[in-house]
């Protein structure tokens, strides 16, 4: 599993570099052709190449994704090493110790003919050419298990936050700051208005986060800046409370007399929400003592995942069965490989059980 993990790692795969994803789509539909004894349906949407292996008759699918968030050559002055039992690496935790753990599991399967394994490419910028397929493929099964990295000490993600994005376009109208001001409409300023109106519409006692992020204005330090932009990121626990923010935020309107205001994005992912994570728990949780393992806690996680996508169709969604380790998204991030075969277990002990029910 190291070497395999080594050969992944090392085939870099960032998001929206479609030859290096053409090139690790090729390496794992390699493995995955060779686990499965089925051959793998290249689905190409837009130039991103997902990987579909269709069970003959599904009742369990196994969702994941290789892109990773690291830039080509990354892997030049960071390459994956282990010491000490911790693999270290681009993408190495987020996911590709869980795509390896996935593919191992499915070896161990006593009957693969009814699990479904999709990996897309695109999980890291939104799913935005794999959200149909991913749907398509969730409404064929009973169970989508997400191989996305574990919480702390390898627990399960029984709920994750629901996501959405906004763009906030103002324009003004520009002046000189020093000569005529007073002839122009300051898009800065409008800026600051709508900063402070977006970040009230947050609810931290429901765990909603409405929080500007990338701001710009401005182009000279002596002219009324004509034109600004704001990004907002918007987290919530529940569907309700992420649809409240969304309608608000459509209904701003600008501060400034003179001043336009245009609102584009909206929801990415509706929360994964407990209810239809934690009947899979429990299973989860027999079959890792059928193997003799501890079982795994369920915890809840801020960040989305594909696992959302499932769970918001109400197909039931277990999350974070891939790899045991930390800090996805950093330079440290790491992956215990010496858990690695146990969670392999794990994850084919629960498939072994969901179909056979």
């Amino acid at each position: 599993m190291v070497d395999r993990l080594f050969e992944l790692v090392t085939c870099e795969s960032p998001s929206g570099e479609v030859a290096a994803l053409e090139r690790c789509a090729g390496l794992l539909a390699e493995w995955g052709e060779a686990a499965l004894d089925r051959s793998v349906r290249r689905v190409v949407r837009g130039n991103d190449p997902h990987l579909l292996w269709r069970a003959p008759d599904p009742a369990v699918l196994l969702l994941g994704h290789f892109d990773t968030v690291w830039p080509l050559g990354t892997v030049v002055d960071w390459p994956m090493s282990v010491a000490d039992g911790v693999a270290s690496g681009p993408g190495v935790f987020d996911m590709k110790a869980g795509i390896v753990q996935m593919l191992t599991a499915v070896e161990l399967l006593r009957d693969r003919q009814r699990v479904s394994v999709l990996l897309t490419c695109d999980e890291e910028t939104g799913s935005a050419t794999s959200r149909d397929l991913i749907e398509e493929e969730a409404r064929r099964v009973g169970a989508v298990l997400v191989c996305e990295p574990s919480a702390d000490g390898g627990a399960v993600k029984v709920a994750r936050k629901g996501t959405a994005g906004y763009r906030l376009s103002i324009v003004g109208r520009a002046a000189h700051a020093g000569l005529e001001p007073e002839l122009g409409v300051n898009a800065g300023v409008e800026l600051a208005h709508q900063v402070l109106a977006s970040q009230a519409l947050a609810a931290p006692q429901a765990g909603t986060s409405v929080t500007p992020t990338v701001l710009a204005a401005g182009t000279t330090t002596n002219t009324v800046p004509a034109s600004a932009v704001i990004h907002v990121d918007v987290r919530s626990w529940t569907g309700e409370e992420l649809d409240r923010v969304d309608a608000a935020i459509r209904l701003v309107r600008p501060r400034l007399a003179g001043a336009e205001l245009t609102v584009d994005g909206g929801v990415n992912r509706y929360p994964l929400e407990r209810a239809v994570a934690l009947p899979l728990l429990q299973v989860a949780q027999d079959a890792a003592r059928d193997v003799g393992l501890a079982p795994p806690d369920g915890v809840s996680s801020g960040g989305g995942s594909d696992g959302n996508i499932t769970a918001a169709l109400g197909v039931a969604t277990l999350d974070g069965l891939g790899a045991v380790g930390g800090h996805p998204h950093a330079r440290s991030e790491w992956v215990d490989v010496n858990a690695m075969p146990e969670r392999a277990a794990l994850l084919a002990a629960l498939v072994d059980r969901l179909c056979s029910r």
